[in-house]
């Protein structure tokens, strides 16, 4: 269904009326929140019916992009569509799944300066805007303190070179070699560590100017893998592979930092409030992601929420009144993020003192602001890309990629290669 929307040509400038105080009816809002999450954007919601009475909002939560991008190609998807993924952008302006939103904001002499740069990047493609940023995540590191404490260890490491020294320390074997405790669980496939997580430990470069792959050809690349794979093979990778099959699921209680079996994670903000939730004796810190050196330390991975307007949508004029009041409204934006543990996207939100008086979101706002933060590009194949080099991953830190420049070769045409196919 994804490749055959980003096939399809898009349609024709979105018109619109001007429709005052008239927007009214129902509009229907499709979102991947559950629970304790979910009921924050209930709440919002009833705010906004509050202050908008003639338009009632119905709310289908537990919905994630494929269910979303599958009743929009078959013509009966939601009015809005709200997805976790900044990686579905490039597909869906690119195909018109979610309308061009300029000709609204236009209209409604909405200032795109009062978004935080980053977002403002990664919710256009193409000359279109067809998303507006629904909060953002900040991805950083967790630590245990006592974990910490027991090792030896004063603070958090800065640098890649630091990090594997404090796993090594924070490491426990059972009598027979096997992990009892991990200090830092380093494979691609456990919980937050993908790619695009870790890339701005060295500045790696997804994508050229053109919109090819540039992975090959980034030494900061080979710097991040060469890291990896060092410490992967001190652990054992077949050790490392069966410890974390007996962890517990990343969102239950179960989770492995949170049980203290892993002694440092890269996470992002959200997890303040899983911590809160699930946890609350433990004694952890947070702190910027490492980085190869010092210099570029106090940056993370930025990505977040994204909500548009379905190209079905039934109700489209009172779908942009919502989005409008759930993005731009500072007082919605920060109510938002005291619920959610999410970072605002708005510059007034952001500089709210009641989110920064709590140091570890401030702490994860900082890393947010901070110039050496970094999001992955759009493309008009969505994730194709970053899922591509996924898979060459986990054969390299398998031991399966003998030759890693010829590697990274064959992943540079395999990456283009779906890239090509997808758009």
């Amino acid at each position: 269904m994804l490749t055959t929307a980003a096939c399809t040509p898009a349609p024709k400038e979105t018109k619109i009326a001007n429709p005052g105080a008239s927007v009214s009816g129902t509009v229907e809002l499709w979102h991947f929140f559950a629970e304790r999450e979910a009921a924050a954007i209930d709440t919002v919601v009833k705010d906004f019916e509050a202050s908008h009475p003639n338009i009632k909002v119905t709310v289908k939560s537990g919905q994630d992009d494929s269910k979303v991008t599958q009743a929009i190609g078959a013509g009966n998807g939601p009015d809005i569509g709200l997805s976790y993924s900044t990686d579905i952008v490039g597909k869906f302006c690119s195909s018109g799944a979610w309308v061009d939103l300029n000709p609204y904001l236009s209209r409604d002499k909405v200032d795109l300066n009062q978004l935080n740069a980053t977002t403002r990047q990664y919710t256009e493609f193409g000359g279109k805007r067809c998303a507006m940023p629904f909060l953002a995540d900040a991805y950083g590191m967790f630590y245990n303190k006592d974990m910490f404490a027991k090792a030896g260890i004063a603070g958090p490491p800065k640098t890649l070179d630091e990090l594997t020294e404090d796993a090594k320390k924070l490491t426990v074997r059972n009598p027979d070699g096997s992990l009892k405790t991990v200090g830092f669980l380093p494979l691609y496939d456990f919980y937050e560590n993908a790619a695009a997580h870790l890339a701005p430990a060295t500045g790696a470069k997804w994508l050229t100017a053109d919109g090819k792959s540039a992975i090959g050809a980034d030494p900061n690349w080979k710097t991040l893998l060469n890291w990896q794979k060092s410490l992967v093979d001190w652990y054992g990778y077949d050790k490392l592979t069966k410890f974390k099959a007996g962890l517990g699921d990343e969102f239950s209680t179960d989770n492995a930092f949170q049980k203290g079996q892993v002694a440092i994670n890269i996470d992002a903000e959200y997890r303040l409030a899983f911590l809160k939730d699930q946890s609350p004796a433990l004694k952890y810190g947070v702190a910027p992601l490492p980085t190869a050196d010092s210099a570029g330390y106090g940056g993370g991975y930025v990505t977040g929420n994204i909500m548009g307007i379905s190209k079905n949508a039934k109700n489209p004029e009172a779908a942009w009144e919502l989005i409008k009041y759930l993005t731009t409204d500072d007082a919605a934006v920060t109510k938002l993020a005291g619920l959610l543990k999410n970072v605002p996207t708005t510059t007034k939100a952001i500089a709210d003192p009641t989110l920064s008086s709590d140091p570890d979101f401030k702490t994860f706002i900082d890393i947010f602001n901070n110039p050496n933060s970094m999001t992955t590009p759009p493309s008009a194949s969505g994730p194709a890309y970053q899922e591509t080099f996924g898979q060459f991953l986990t054969n390299y830190q398998a031991g399966k990629v003998k030759d890693l420049d010829s590697g990274l070769r064959t992943a540079d045409q395999q990456i283009n290669s779906v890239m090509q196919l997808g758009g």
